[in-house]
């Protein structure tokens, strides 16, 4: 017969594993995860995202930068001593 294996994972993440633990222990009441906001109980879930949001926005920033560069010195050559007499 067939094994029926597709590849795609459909496990839990280290992320969402982590959240639950939080999750739990803030409901559960347990400190110091009980006093946590919100924010930092969920941020397993968004914490990756927003990391690659960050690398994506300083890559962009980086090549403007670089392009706005390019653009001011554009022309200029280095003046040369001649010397030659």
């Amino acid at each position: 017969m067939g094994n029926n294996s597709s590849g795609g994972g459909g496990g839990i993440t280290l992320g969402s594993a982590i959240f639950l633990i939080f999750l739990t222990l803030k409901l559960l009441g347990i400190e110091p995860v009980a006093s946590w906001s919100w924010w930092w109980v969920t941020s397993p879930l968004w914490i990756g995202f927003a990391i690659f949001i960050g690398i994506i926005a300083f890559g962009t920033g980086s090549i403007g930068i670089i392009a706005l560069l390019g653009k001011l010195f554009a022309g200029r050559t280095p003046k040369l001593d001649d010397d030659d007499d």
